[in-house]
């Protein structure tokens, strides 16, 4: 059986197709104008075209072309994605002056599977205590996938479930995504509403529940704490314009009772350029940059501690 096969020549063709051209092309119903020459996509806000470059700042992952885009993003394969970029046929619009919204996919949460003991071993596998896994598993905001076996991670807007993410449990890869049809400003918290008046940022759900578990560590109540994913971040765009993320925005109006925030985001350079973002943008509220003390997030962070107070028994 013969392989399929790509001359060299056609591969160099489709590396050079930007992913603004190709959006334009062949997904204009994917493209948002964000301002000025910086670009976004329907699907991931927080993926940003600009320059000939694009970023998907709450993976931290980027590229030069359309080639990255669909491999990296879309997880399309190699081959399928250069005979996409060369050979699809464009599907643009049926007319210039269309201008109807294009419909949302319907969301719908994945279907639970008998029991959650692979989600409760991978998370207790990452640190986190079973009293707190237990806790989200109770109150609906955590199951496992029954197909997949995926950690799905369930936000709601009040009694009604608007977002999930999921993270893999079983890929030695690390998976992550959204169900589709997601609804970003109703993101993973804990508790389901505020019980005071301070609110912890995290970007994942993962670094949230690692917080909670220090906290239980120190002998603090846990359920005390206010706990929001914003389901990633992104940098502010050109000439420093920031759009506080979709989940902050959204937990604070819901919870007016809610007066300082704690940005518990990454190590990292996107994360700290968050936190400033951030910070400059609520000048209304008491904001307060948190991130981990040691390692690049809170998930890292808990590790390190349990790993030195082991190591402090087996001294001992």
């Amino acid at each position: 059986m013969s392989l399929p096969y790509i001359p060299r020549e056609q591969i160099a063709a489709a590396r050079e197709m930007d992913l603004l051209t190709y959006l334009r092309r062949f997904e204009p119903q994917e493209l948002v104008h964000n301002g000025g020459n910086v670009y976004s996509t329907r699907t991931h806000d927080s993926l940003k075209i600009s320059n000939g470059k694009w970023c998907w700042w709450s993976r931290n992952i980027g590229g030069k072309n359309a080639l990255d885009y669909l491999t990296k993003v879309e997880g399309v394969p190699f081959l399928d994605a250069v005979q996409r970029i060369l050979g699809a046929v464009p599907m643009l619009p049926a007319a210039p002056e269309q201008t109807a919204p294009v419909s949302k996919t319907k969301f719908a949460l994945p279907p639970k599977h008998a029991d959650n003991r692979r989600v409760f071993s991978y998370l207790h596998g990452r640190g986190i205590a079973p009293e707190i896994i237990n806790h989200c598993i109770k109150t609906g905001q955590l199951y496992e996938d029954g197909q997949r076996h995926n950690c799905v991670f369930v936000g709601f807007d009040g009694e009604q479930p608007r977002y999930a993410t999921l993270r893999g449990t079983l890929s030695e890869k690390r998976f992550m995504g959204e169900v589709p049809g997601s609804d970003k400003r109703f993101s993973f918290a804990v508790p389901l509403k505020a019980g005071s008046q301070t609110v912890c940022v995290f970007e994942c759900a993962i670094d949230a529940l690692s917080y909670l578990t220090i906290l239980k560590m120190r002998g603090q109540d846990w359920h005390k704490a206010n706990c929001l994913s914003l389901a990633g971040i992104y940098r502010p765009g050109k000439g420093g314009r920031f759009r506080i993320p979709a989940a902050l925005a959204q937990y604070l109006k819901d919870n007016p009772n809610v007066r300082q925030i704690v940005l518990c985001l990454d190590n990292d350079e996107p994360g700290r350029t968050a936190s400033v973002a951030i910070k400059g943008a609520l000048a209304d509220y008491a904001v307060i940059d948190n991130p981990p003390r040691k390692g690049k997030d809170y998930n890292e962070y808990l590790q390190i501690r349990q790993r030195a107070m082991r190591q402090d028994r087996a001294r001992a």
